[in-house]
């Protein structure tokens, strides 16, 4: 499975961005995707993550801004709205499929005026 995040950029605090995470290569099905972020100096957090049925899930620090959606069995988004400046970071995407975990290469965010 390969994984390739896009959609991120610079935006004003208050903005909003879409993040997109798509799959290719060989593979049966995702049961799990995430979507993860690390900001200089501090580790990996989880931000979000979504099964193959069911609602997502948010950290405490996006929930009520941020909303992961599936597309399709290859693809996800993570809207982020009423960004804040730490949200900075580079958000990383990464699947689960058939025991195994896969992560996207990060596309980095960043939040200032």
């Amino acid at each position: 499975v390969q994984l390739q995040a896009s959609g991120g950029g610079l935006v004003q605090p208050g903005g909003s961005l879409r993040l997109s995470c798509a799959a290719s290569g060989r593979f049966v099905s995702i049961n799990v995707w995430s979507w993860y972020r690390q900001a200089p100096g501090k580790q990996r957090e989880l931000v979000a993550s979504i099964g193959s049925i069911g609602s997502a899930n948010y950290g405490d620090s996006v929930k009520g801004r941020f909303t992961m959606s599936r597309d399709n069995a290859k693809k996800v988004y993570l809207q982020m709205s009423s960004l804040k400046p730490e949200d900075t970071a580079v958000y990383y995407c990464k699947a689960w499929s058939a025991g195994n975990e896969y992560w996207g290469q990060g596309t980095q965010v960043t939040v200032s005026s």
